[in-house]
């Protein structure tokens, strides 16, 4: 099977159960956008992975980079897609809660804003964080204009991007670096 098809020369893509709509579509802009959080992900997993303090979130990472595959998959739902893909499950989601409660249990609290910095790592995670929030934003346009858009993948977006927010916050933490507070 070759890679190029020719069929999206003229600006159309397919979705799941063969719609085919614009690439401009809001749909194609929401899993489009969780496809390159999906790359950035799986950069910050291989920057953390150089670190054996850090084997715990790269698993969780991993993790995180196909639970984003069903999510992109749920965003690319057409006309006649609706029974072809699994919902991410609310599991998945109350486990990046249980993430986000164990991470935080171990952080100092802080009452300003954090800036990212000081290690590539930590903005790398900054970076990962507000593609999702991107992401977030493109999903949540795109289930106001196609009621076949569940939103479990917008509640998993909201969910994934607190956890890379407080990840970022350990990452500070374990990697011995200053944290960058916002002091207006």
């Amino acid at each position: 099977m070759k890679v190029y098809t020719k069929s999206g020369d003229k600006g159309f893509t397919s979705l799941i159960g063969g719609e085919r709509v614009s690439k401009t579509d809001i749909r194609v802009e929401a899993y489009g956008t969780v496809d390159e959080l999906i790359a950035y992900i799986a950069l910050l997993g291989d920057k953390l992975s150089a670190d054996d303090v850090f084997e715990n979130s790269v698993a969780q990472l991993r993790k995180i980079e196909s639970e984003l595959m069903t999510v992109s998959a749920m965003l690319a739902i057409g006309q006649g897609g609706e029974d072809k893909v699994k919902a991410i499950s609310d599991e998945s989601t109350e486990r990046l809660e249980q993430e986000i409660d164990a991470m935080q249990a171990t952080l100092p609290q802080i009452t300003k804003f954090t800036i990212p910095g000081g290690d590539e790592r930590l903005s790398l995670c900054h970076i990962c964080r507000t593609v999702c929030r991107r992401a977030e934003r493109a999903s949540i346009r795109a289930t106001h204009e196609h009621d076949n858009i569940s939103l479990q993948s917008v509640t998993y977006l909201n969910r994934l991007s607190d956890y890379l927010y407080l990840l970022g916050r350990t990452i500070t933490l374990k990697a011995n670096v200053e944290e960058i507070l916002w002091i207006p």
